[in-house]
């Protein structure tokens, strides 16, 4: 899917069905011309409904879908006959979309199942019927409730990737080409800066048919924690990945420093990404003689397992498959 293509920020309007009126109605027929009240209730109005879909990874189809609206609640009728309730509004979104309220910012709720639905706003209860307010003293009450307003709000959705794996560095390490190798995706490949500026998915195969995936986003720059570069945009996507990926190429002035710096803005930006399973992978080693590597290894983080990688020529993807599939499966209580 084209860069144009991946929303993944919404803010839409929603209001839901105001709930019908209660009836006030007194029992007639042929027989009888002042009965007693029989009025039904109301309608609820309808609910504004979140509902994750597998189907769908973007929020596009919300993009140009500003105002959402549900039906409201039926007036009830005689014989104690309740109105209909309001029509619910189902917004299908993918799997990993978070809503805010926008003027208080706090969460409301979030999609984590294929299926899962969250109320975003309740439709206003139905009002009750004259029925309800018969009594000893009062025979005939020739009144009935209103039915409650719905509720309108301005609720921001933010989608966040799903994935196993989540590639971190800066523009240019060989993320988009590792991923292009390990899986069937294909994401755009170019030597300049922010190739990607959308997230991509790819499963990669493990050994006996088993698979996890992996996300290719937007590269880091320094500053990416104050917005700089793709900024926010890209460090919102990688809170979901259960191991976290560093890429940084053989080539590198500084392989640690690099590290350091990308560390440091996954903390400025949200410490607990630090609490994360990390592996370091440098890229480009095709460039690497043994000799080099040799040189190489004692300048390396030692805070986390290194190894040295090529997607040019394979070197070493099949060890990186194993070391991440064993990040992912780990057990801290059965390894202890």
């Amino acid at each position: 899917m084209s860069g144009n293509n991946f929303i993944d920020y919404v803010k839409i309007s929603c209001k839901s069905g105001n709930g019908g009126p209660g009836s006030s109605h007194l029992y007639r027929d042929k027989l009888t011309s002042m009965g007693g009240p029989d009025g039904g209730d109301g309608g609820r109005g309808g609910h504004i409904i979140l509902r994750g879909n597998s189907q769908y990874w973007t929020l596009l189809h919300l993009k140009y879908r500003k105002h959402i609206k549900a039906s409201h609640g039926e007036s009830g009728s005689g014989s104690t006959s309740s109105g209909a309730e309001g029509e619910d509004v189902y917004l299908d979104v993918p799997i990993g979309t978070i809503a805010k309220d926008f003027e208080t910012g706090d969460q409301i709720g979030e999609i984590l199942e294929d299926g899962q639905e969250i109320i975003l706003l309740e439709g206003g209860k139905g009002g009750l019927g004259n029925a309800h307010f018969k009594n000893s003293v009062r025979q005939t009450p020739r009144y009935a409730q209103k039915g409650i307003p719905g509720i309108e709000a301005w609720i921001i959705l933010e989608l966040k990737i799903l994935a196993d794996v989540g590639l971190v560095g800066f523009p240019n390490a060989g993320k988009s080409t590792l991923l292009s190798v390990m899986s069937a995706a294909k994401p755009e490949i170019a030597n300049y800066p922010f190739t990607t500026l959308v997230p991509n998915l790819g499963i990669v195969g493990h050994r006996e048919s088993k698979s996890f995936v992996m996300a290719d986003i937007p590269g880091i720059i320094e500053g990416a924690s104050e917005g700089k570069g793709l900024g926010l945009r890209f460090l919102r996507h990688i809170e979901r990945n259960s191991i976290l990926l560093f890429m940084i190429p053989a080539d590198a002035d500084d392989i640690s420093k690099e590290y350091s710096v990308l560390v440091n803005e996954l903390k400025k930006y949200n410490p607990e990404l630090l609490d994360k399973n990390r592996v370091l992978a440098i890229s480009k080693s095709d460039l690497l003689d043994e000799e080099l590597k040799d040189e190489i290894r004692p300048t390396l983080p030692k805070d986390l397992d290194a190894l040295f990688i090529s997607s040019i020529d394979m070197q070493g993807l099949q060890i990186l498959k194993d070391k991440l599939w064993a990040e992912i499966n780990y057990d801290p209580f059965k390894n202890e």
